[in-house]
């Protein structure tokens, strides 16, 4: 699998890539023909003072791809949101998968 991690008006340190990188492994856990994963680390509101935190998330399998978004108030946070919610599809698209053959 094939995973890229940009981010956009900051530069991540070593330790929000690794929990990245470690989440993103787990995504073989529930579906094992992973194509890419991408990853987007953002700062939104960039006038504002406090600054809101968003993780998007796209992967692509064979015939589908999945994208989920969140914001937070961290990164890490974010990125674990839309990470859960990137689970939620996934499985939810292997049931409905399951139910058809």
């Amino acid at each position: 699998m094939n995973v890229q991690i940009r981010t956009v008006h900051f530069d991540a340190d070593a330790r929000l890539l690794e929990h990245v990188n470690a989440k993103i492994e787990k995504l073989k856990t529930f579906h094992d023909k992973i194509i890419d994963a991408e990853v987007y680390l953002k700062l939104d509101n960039l006038s504002q003072p406090i600054r809101d935190k968003v993780a998007e998330i796209k992967v692509h399998v064979p015939k589908h791809s999945y994208f989920v978004k969140h914001q937070s108030k961290t990164f890490e946070e974010s990125f674990d949101l839309a990470f859960d919610s990137l689970v939620s599809q996934v499985k939810r698209q292997k049931e409905k998968h399951m139910t058809y053959n």
